[in-house]
């Protein structure tokens, strides 16, 4: 058998994305469907938790694809990394439209009020609003007209951002419970293994 049979090639994985993808709106569908069907009780209310649940998982999904490689050398994450953090940005920007123009009819005075007066509400729009520009440079286009040493510095702001939305998510519950510290314990092990790559990176 000659050496290059007997290296095995790589899998394209061709199905991970569009599979990823089913996935990602599967939700979606059946809150949807949760909604016309009538099965919700407090529609508003809990179709801004599901949303603002969704968001949180996105986001920690996606900042789990660079210690995955960092830590078990898989690439494949990498692949579903843009993904997921936009997916993350879809359900945010639902949580948020959820809040604002179902919940409170767009009343501008109301929300700024409730932004300004509530520590969580104002936690949790922060934030949103950096996931904004995340979202938007998000482009390949982006990538070249920034730089990659710019856009990757903007874009460790994902781990600001989800930080914030785990603490959002510790304040909005009166009974903290392990589903908060589960999120916090799994976001500190990705911090902790991008910091002692850079120390290494550095040594």
């Amino acid at each position: 058998m000659s050496t290059a049979a007997a290296v095995r090639k790589p899998e394209r994985l061709s199905w991970l994305k569009p599979a990823v993808f089913t996935g990602s709106i599967v939700p979606l569908t059946v809150i949807a469907m949760e909604l016309y069907k009538g099965l919700l009780v407090d529609p508003v209310a809990e179709i801004l938790n599901q949303f603002g649940l969704l968001a949180l998982i996105f986001l920690v999904a996606a900042l789990a694809c660079t210690p995955l490689k960092l830590v078990f050398g898989w690439t494949w994450p990498l692949r579903l990394r843009k993904m997921l953090g936009l997916f993350g940005f879809f359900y945010a920007l639902l949580h948020f439209l959820t809040y604002a123009v179902v919940d409170h009819g767009m009343d501008l005075s109301v929300i700024v009020s409730d932004i300004l007066k509530r520590k969580f509400i104002f936690i949790g729009f922060a934030a949103f609003l950096i996931l904004i520009p995340l979202a938007i440079t998000s482009t390949n286009s982006a990538i070249r007209r920034m730089g990659a040493k710019k856009w990757q510095r903007l874009h460790k702001l994902a781990y600001l951002a989800t930080i914030l939305g785990v603490i959002h998510f510790f304040m909005r519950v009166k009974v903290i419970g392990n589903e908060q510290y589960a999120y916090a314990a799994v976001l500190g092990v990705f911090l902790i293994v991008r910091v002692v790559n850079a120390l290494k990176s550095r040594a």
